[in-house]
């Protein structure tokens, strides 16, 4: 069965209000949003769309799909290199958009249309993609080419179970998907397709299904979208890509917990309840009588092949960090909306553990509820004195949202419960990204050096030193000759430049910057003075904007 078009535009304007508000309030985040998208701005300004740069440093971690999707923002808006960072986050609306429609269309397909309907509205309003849908960076893009790739398998893998002819069509979506998916981020897209295939072959001893992947045509279409990019970038950075991409970002992940990332297993156990709310015990409920069935469904099988294998798999990675299992989250809310619309998520357990799994995931729903009932009222206050209106609101919807979707109300029509708690939910994040994190100023340290800078400097070609406060927000917001260095740099800078340069001193660095002036304080003139938290290293700072004195 397939979804109506009157249901793909309902599912657009739900995605739309899910996801737009915050895109251009929220400022650019550190570190990754923004190296992302200075590395896109950096494109733009060369000219150059192979090679991936954050100022004068290489950045292969990840490939180019992703830097491309951002640039092409910048042409159809109509923007330049000067693009507010809202249009460099379009790219993960969209992403995140097409996730949730392609999810909606797989429930359609495999349980009808109702059952397709919840699982895309849950998809749009859990915590995790709502956050990925409003920062610039791979991760809601990458669902989307998941999604896609995982839905063309489900129809091979439909068509094997009812012996139909084998089709050309689902083949070329799977393989096209899988390309752009490893342009994007590597292996993640294909990696979850090998352990779905893998665990369903082994689950039913049966491999002969997937031939109609047509792996061989497959593979060549894969490379030729895939290869040429490489083929470049090996040329153009003599073989750095491989050695950053693989052997610095991937295999270390794999090895060891990267960038302080690391974790032990039942990370993703653990976070489950705050990344997927407000759905925890209704996802809990669909996937635990799932795992019932999965012998006399082959439906139910394919998505528990999706979830489970891809789950134990990140839950023994060293290196965690929450995203990580958003590809998976999509299966298991497929298996809460198959379980809520034909009415088996009321039905009793078949085994006692079972039902102690949802009353342990219903004491970690209201942790995490009150968790962002209390995020409204709580970092304002903190942060600037006040209470804030939209987290007051904020409050209460998310009391909301977690109580439709404890189970414990309407459980004769969860269908509604559903929809209510996703209302709610969605109601929650616009208030918080929208009305309460954007006010959060002491948070915003780089706009506020920015703005600042903007306002004191005399030439219009001055160039912004910043001593020992280094994120990568301040480089995209104060423009890309942004020096990052210590006192010692920031007062050669001012020397060398006196008529229009301007340092920017971290409390910490300032004696050494002193000590390195010529005539030591005499030197140079205190133009604004900016005190807030550096929260990529949880620390109160003050920074100092100076300019030399002739």
């Amino acid at each position: 069965m397939r979804l109506r078009a009157a249901h793909y535009l309902l599912l657009i304007f739900i995605c739309l209000v899910s996801f737009v508000p915050g895109i251009a309030s929220i400022p650019p985040l550190d570190r990754d949003e923004s190296r992302y998208v200075q590395a896109t701005r950096q494109m733009a300004e060369s000219g150059d769309y192979v090679d991936i740069r954050f100022q004068d440093a290489s950045r292969y971690k990840k490939p180019i799909g992703i830097y491309w999707l951002q640039s092409a923002a910048l042409k159809l808006t109509g923007y330049d290199t000067s693009a507010p960072v809202w249009v460099y986050r379009l790219v993960s609306v969209t992403g995140a958009t097409i996730a949730v429609l392609g999810t909606a269309a797989l429930g359609a397909f495999l349980f009808g249309q109702s059952a397709g309907l919840m699982a895309g509205i849950a998809l749009a309003a859990i915590v995790m993609l709502g956050f990925e849908a409003r920062v610039a960076k791979t991760d809601a893009t990458v669902l989307a080419t998941v999604v896609i790739a995982q839905g063309a398998l489900a129809s091979i893998w439909m068509a094997s179970r009812r012996q139909a002819a084998g089709k050309w069509a689902p083949a070329i979506i799977f393989w096209v998907a899988t390309a752009i998916g490893v342009l994007i981020k590597g292996p993640i897209t294909p990696f979850v397709g090998l352990l779905t295939m893998g665990s369903l072959s082994l689950f039913y001893r049966e491999w002969r299904w997937l031939k109609r992947l047509k792996p061989f045509s497959g593979i060549l279409i894969l490379l030729a979208i895939v290869l040429p990019w490489l083929i470049l970038i090996t040329i153009k950075s003599g073989g750095a890509f491989f050695n950053e991409s693989v052997n610095k970002d991937f295999l270390s992940k794999v090895g060891d917990g990267q960038e302080s990332h690391g974790a032990p297993p039942g990370y993703f156990a653990l976070i489950f309840v705050v990344f997927i709310w407000p759905f925890g015990v209704l996802a809990i409920r669909g996937g635990l009588q799932a795992l019932s069935r999965i012998r006399e469904d082959p439906r139910l099988a394919f998505l528990m092949a999706w979830y489970v294998p891809f789950w134990l798999v990140t839950e023994l990675i060293p290196t965690k960090l929450p995203h990580y299992i958003l590809p998976a989250y999509p299966a298991l809310l497929l298996m809460m909306a198959w379980a809520i619309d034909t009415g088996i998520a009321t039905q009793p357990y078949r085994w006692r553990w079972q039902k102690w799994m949802e009353r342990l995931t219903l004491v970690g729903l209201a942790a995490a509820t009150l968790g962002f009932m209390g995020a409204g009222l709580v970092l304002p206050y903190v942060m600037t004195g006040s209470f804030s209106f939209a987290g007051i609101i904020a409050f209460f919807t998310a009391l909301a949202a977690g109580v439709f979707a404890s189970g414990l109300v309407l459980n004769h029509n969860l269908k509604r419960a559903l929809q209510a708690a996703a209302t709610f939910a969605i109601i929650t994040l616009v208030l918080l990204t929208w009305g309460v994190v954007p006010a959060l100023t002491p948070m915003w340290l780089s706009p506020a050096i920015a703005n600042a800078f903007n306002a004191v400097k005399k030439c219009e070609n001055s160039v912004l030193a910043s001593a020992s406060y280094a994120e990568p927000s301040l480089v995209f917001l104060a423009g890309t000759p942004t020096i990052l260095t210590d006192g010692a740099g920031a007062a050669k800078h001012l020397t060398g430049d006196p008529a229009c340069a301007i340092s920017a001193v971290d409390e910490r660095e300032r004696t050494a910057f002193i000590q390195a002036l010529p005539e030591g304080e005499k030197s140079v003139a205190a133009v604004a003075t900016l005190t807030g938290i550096n929260y990529s290293k949880g620390r109160n700072t003050t920074i100092t904007l100076y300019r030399a004195v002739k």
